[in-house]
Formats: C-alpha cells, sequence, structure tokens
C-alpha cells in the first residue's frame, strides 16, 4: 500500500506519524478537531492553564466523557506528543485559561 498524504507509515507494525497534516491554533475552547476517525500527533501548550486539558475519542463536543479520554494534556507550556489513534472523531477540552495548538491527520 502506497503512503499517502492522510497515511502514516508503518515500520515494524507501528504507525509513525512524524507530524501531523491539519491543525487547530490557539484552541481555548472545547473544539471539534474532527468528526470522524484519525489520529491526534501534537499539542502545543502556548499558554499554560489552571487545570489540564483532556483528549476525547468522540465525534461530538457533548460525547466526550470519560469513558473515551484518550490522553490527558498538562498544563505547562511545551510540546506533548501523543501519536494516538481514535476511532470515532476527536475533542480538544482545554483546561481553565489553556491555550494550544494542535496536530492531527
Amino acid at each position: 500500500m502506497a503512503i499517502g498524504a492522510n497515511q502514516p507509515a508503518v515500520v515494524n507494525n507501528t504507525a509513525m506519524t512524524g507530524s501531523g497534516v491539519n491543525s487547530f491554533l490557539n484552541v481555548s475552547a472545547n473544539t471539534l478537531v474532527k468528526t470522524v476517525g484519525g489520529r491526534i500527533v501534537r499539542v502545543n501548550v502556548t499558554t499554560a492553564g489552571s487545570t489540564t486539558g483532556g483528549i476525547y475519542d468522540s465525534a461530538t463536543i457533548g460525547g466526550a466523557s470519560a469513558s473515551n479520554l484518550v490522553a490527558v494534556v498538562p498544563i505547562a507550556v511545551g510540546t506533548y506528543t501523543f501519536d494516538f489513534p481514535c476511532k470515532n472523531g476527536i475533542v480538544f477540552e482545554p483546561g481553565t485559561s489553556m491555550v494550544v495548538s494542535i496536530s492531527f491527520i
């Protein structure tokens, strides 16, 4: 299978994305990043929050819950790599006062 723009490379049965091909910048509110399956690649926390953020495997903001939490995003400024597949969609909920930029495929 050829590797296209929306397909990760596979090395030893492990998907390697490198970097996302899509992004959302300056996210400070609950955001529906993608309505279908995809892969969260990186979250850059550009403004620290007072609570952690969350990434959810959900096709709607309202569907984001503890049962489909994929990852917790730390409050500290920095770049966090996740490289994690989401089957249903991708929702990001920033922590209080947190601002982030997200890359995904």
